[in-house]
């Protein structure tokens, strides 16, 4: 495809500033855990349910070690106890832990030696990676079976609030084109700090985000995926409280994506950044095991902020964002890093600036399949003008070569989409992936061109921001309000409270074993 004449010395520049704030925030990460993380531990251990209070019984057994003042010792070691003292397996033990039949965090006190309970917790960790193996491979399979469209791929959303009418909505989307479903969620799970269990039929704004959901979306796309010869890929949402709990559910029924960004949470959700940043870790590792992509939050900063001004704030936090699931194990082909067709359309040239963003941010990250958002912001209720808007959205996508492509819709502004008005939209991006398909490959941008600067511009704003932030560090950045100009502190917000400094017992050995065992490449 065409490009913009870049340096590649200042690429690699940016790259190594984002890689410093990134390792700043590791040194935080690895000193600490949280009760997600210790959640995720459980799920991936097996445990699952709800006690008769309907409280989840991964919240349960943490809560318990808290009680006790055990938790900075993290979980992963008194249940392995309480599976030695139960000779269970992992459910009846966690039910027998809540019913109080086991001691839970005081079973470890002499009556099973400590290499007993490292080899039961051996044991659980390499079935918890087994499971993650096995999810990664089992996508592999459909997909060589069914094919894989090329990108960009056609992303819809489905948002009834129930997950059995999503499911009919979604086969609609993908015998209609789309390659990519996504189960937006209900307003505000984001801040529960639990994940609800079984399947769901009344939601605002979208559906819970359970397991259940998950495999009833699973089985339903899977199906699809036959009717239609092409695999159907399913999304869901990672963020908020829970993200390494939700990245573990996702990983057991075969997600393909995952809206999985700290930025997101601390900045449009008031999610305290040690806990979010904590849990985002774990969960990208999860992520980068079962082969589940990411998907970044950079659009939501043009809702606040100007697109043009503030550009090089996308495309630093898409660095930053890079550098953080590097240190997380996702290879480049699980970074789906986020930018959004947000320009006022008004502006002279709004189009060609449009191009210059898209284009540098595949310049700057070749081989990521770069979510690209639909025009929101300036959409009224016009459905004539909003769909000519995403047309334009289209021809910018195909031409600077994204890899997710959201689907526009005509009724933005209006309404939940309904179903004609996605089949509409998805009308429309097959009309000029078509009629464009190799448009990117056939032009060349001048050297002294408006896009070409304009990319240049935004590439040394970018540069200097983050030389800027690398000396304060990226939570000091935050607290100053240098993104979407909000500020939040390090001690501020939801979710501080299930923050805990790792004591010299702790252990996490699903952890251990995925950074031990580094990225897989199958």
């Amino acid at each position: 495809m065409a490009n913009i004449p870049l340096d590649m010395e200042q690429i690699a520049r940016v790259k190594q500033y984002a890689g410093e704030i990134a390792d700043q925030v590791q040194n935080l990460i690895q000193q600490n855990s949280s009760v997600c993380v210790e959640r995720a531990i459980l799920r991936l251990y097996g445990v699952d349910g709800v006690n008769e209070s309907k409280t989840p019984l991964p919240n349960r057994l943490v809560e318990i070690l808290q009680e006790n003042g055990s938790l900075p010792s993290g979980v992963s070691r008194a249940f392995a106890a309480a599976m030695l003292e139960s000779g269970r397996d992992p459910q009846t033990t966690a039910e027998l832990i809540e019913q109080g039949k086991i001691d839970f965090g005081k079973t470890d006190t002499g009556k099973f030696s400590p290499g007993a309970i490292r080899e039961k917790e051996s044991e659980l960790a390499k079935n918890a990676v087994d499971t993650l193996d096995k999810s990664r491979k089992n996508k592999k399979e459909k997909q060589e079976q069914f094919s894989v469209p090329p990108q960009p791929w056609r992303y819809m959303i489905v948002a009834t609030g129930n997950i059995y009418e999503d499911r009919t909505q979604a086969a609609a989307a993908a015998m209609a084109g789309s390659d990519i479903i996504a189960v937006i969620r209900s307003t505000a799970q984001s801040l529960l700090d639990y994940v609800p269990y079984g399947a769901t039929t009344e939601g605002f704004g979208g559906t819970f985000a359970t397991q259940e959901n998950f495999a009833i979306m699973r089985k339903a796309l899977d199906k699809a995926s036959e009717e239609n010869k092409r695999y159907i890929r399913l999304v869901n949402y990672a963020s908020g409280l829970c993200m390494a709990e939700i990245a573990a559910c996702a990983a057991i029924e075969d997600l393909d994506m995952l809206l999985n960004d700290s930025m997101y949470g601390i900045l449009f959700r008031d999610i305290n950044m040690k806990r979010t940043f904590i849990d985002q870790y774990f969960s990208r590792l999860i992520c980068s095991r079962a082969k589940i992509i990411i998907n970044t939050g950079e659009d939501n900063y043009l809702t606040t902020f100007d697109a043009v001004e503030s550009a090089y704030t996308v495309t630093a936090s898409q660095l930053i964002n890079e550098a953080m699931g590097k240190n997380a194990l996702l290879t480049d082909d699980l970074l789906g890093l986020g930018h959004a067709f947000e320009i006022n359309p008004k502006k002279e040239n709004a189009f060609l600036m449009e191009l210059a963003h898209a284009q540098l941010a595949r310049q700057l990250f070749p081989d990521a399949p770069l979510k690209y958002m639909p025009p929101t912001k300036y959409k009224k209720t016009d459905i004539f003008y909003s769909h000519c808007m995403d047309t334009m959205f289209n021809l910018a996508s195909v031409t600077t070569g994204q890899g997710i492509h959201l689907a526009g819709i005509l009724t933005e502004a209006i309404h939940t989409p309904l179903m004609q008005d996605r089949f509409q939209a998805l009308s429309g991006i097959d009309y000029v992936f078509n009629i464009a398909k190799d448009l990117g490959s056939e032009i060349e941008f001048k050297k002294e061109g408006v896009i070409a600067k304009r990319a240049q511009q935004v590439l040394n704003e970018a540069e200097a921001f983050l030389a800027d932030l690398k000396e304060g560090g990226l939570m000091s950045g935050i607290s100053a309000g240098k993104f979407a100009d909000i500020k939040r502190t390090e001690e501020g917000g939801k979710g501080l409270t299930g923050v805990f400094e790792k004591d010299p017992a702790y252990s996490n050995p699903i952890m251990a074993l995925l950074e031990e065992e580094g990225v897989i490449h199958d």
